[in-house]
């Protein structure tokens, strides 16, 4: 599993291999085994594969153009009647979302998380876009494909990052 995490790279391009069903099968149990605030659950997923929407999402997504390539999009999302006053669906949304891309990498494929700022105009027009509920907000998204190559590791450091007992 530490070589998983190790390896798990955002991915910007991909092959036109499509993510067959089994996959698509997968990330989405490995995304609902995520840990979450009273066990509540609150997240829904939306899989996307419609070319034509993800022209849409580009233009309100500036960091999206991936999708150009990419055959999958997932988008997680929370719904706060299951959390009804707080906002721990968006930790638990982001809890399902490293587990999907680190699923994605054990499988072999390759993901790239599109960040979506709550209570903005991208969210906004893209609840719109996918139609969601009231109750229902937009999380993130994450570009699915096969890799068409390895991004290098960045490089990151626990140099002046680690404290203990108090800052």
């Amino acid at each position: 599993m530490l070589e998983t995490i190790m390896n798990r790279r955002s991915v910007r391009q991909f092959t036109d291999q499509p993510v067959t069903k089994e996959q698509v099968e997968q990330l989405l149990q490995a995304a609902v085994m995520a840990p979450s605030a009273m066990n509540a659950q609150p997240w829904h997923f939306i899989v996307c594969d419609d070319k034509e929407i993800f022209r849409r999402f580009q233009e309100i997504h500036p960091y999206s153009k991936m999708l150009s390539q990419a055959p999958l999009l997932i988008l997680i999302c929370g719904d706060t009647k299951k959390q009804a006053g707080s906002l721990f669906y968006l930790e638990d949304c982001a809890a399902a979302a490293e587990n999907l891309l680190l699923a994605a990498c054990a499988l072999g494929l390759g993901g790239c998380w599109l960040g979506i700022p709550p209570q903005s105009e991208r969210a906004e027009q893209a609840a719109a876009l996918f139609g969601l509920p009231e109750h229902v907000k937009l999380f993130c998204g994450v570009a699915l494909g096969v890799p068409a190559n390895q991004p290098r590791q960045p490089e990151r450091k626990l140099d002046g990052l680690v404290h203990h007992n108090v800052w």
